[in-house]
């Protein structure tokens, strides 16, 4: 999007969603900024969209997807370009295990597996992050879809949003919905512990 080589055609877009908002008053198109790699990157990026009149508002967002580790590593300094960042969990799987998903070799070994702790610990790394900043933070890829086990990771990391295929939508929100039940009684059990504890040592 920065390059010089590209910027009349980044303009373009620009102009295009401006108009889609101004002029058709289709006011809750927002802006989603994919593969973004540095914090000068980003910084250029919002210079560029505010060159064209998109500028972050209550009515107008900018996210970034979230599919390169230096963001998870980044995420606080990220945090001041963007207002929500959407987890990509195949392309971060790719990135941080350096491994090509395509590959049927690499894949029938178990290699591409967004359940490896590595990728849970930079999801958390950006969940807790935004979080941390104020900013929204959600995922998209197949992990929900497929795996149960990720649905209660992300839940309890305190992500906003999931996205899933069009088949997973139903047993998906059964799956939170258990999880949001299962939080709630243990933090229930949390309370009914310390309080037996306080009141017992009232008696010493």
């Amino acid at each position: 999007y920065i390059h010089p080589l590209y910027r009349d055609a980044f303009k373009l877009e620009l102009k295009a969603i401006k108009k889609v908002r101004d002029e058709m008053g289709l006011k809750n198109v927002w802006v989603m900024i994919p593969m973004v790699r540095t914090v000068w990157e980003a910084e250029r990026v919002i210079e560029l969209m505010a060159e064209e009149g998109l500028k972050s508002s209550r009515d107008f967002k900018i996210w970034a997807m979230a599919e390169v580790p230096s963001i998870a590593l980044m995420i606080d300094e990220f945090s001041k370009y963007f207002d929500g960042f959407s987890i990509g969990s195949n392309d971060l799987t790719q990135m941080i295990l350096g491994i090509d998903r395509d590959s049927d070799l690499l894949s029938s070994m178990g290699y591409f597996d967004e359940r490896d702790e590595a990728v849970l610990k930079a999801m958390s790394m950006i969940i807790r992050g935004a979080k941390r900043n104020g900013r929204t933070v959600s995922i998209c890829g197949q992990a929900p879809s497929y795996y149960p086990e990720i649905v209660e990771f992300l839940v309890r990391e305190g992500i906003d949003s999931i996205s899933v295929n069009p088949d997973a939508v139903i047993s998906t929100r059964r799956i939170v919905a258990g999880i949001e039940r299962k939080i709630l009684l243990e933090s229930l059990s949390n309370i009914r512990s310390r309080g037996k504890s306080i009141k017992n040592k009232g008696f010493e």
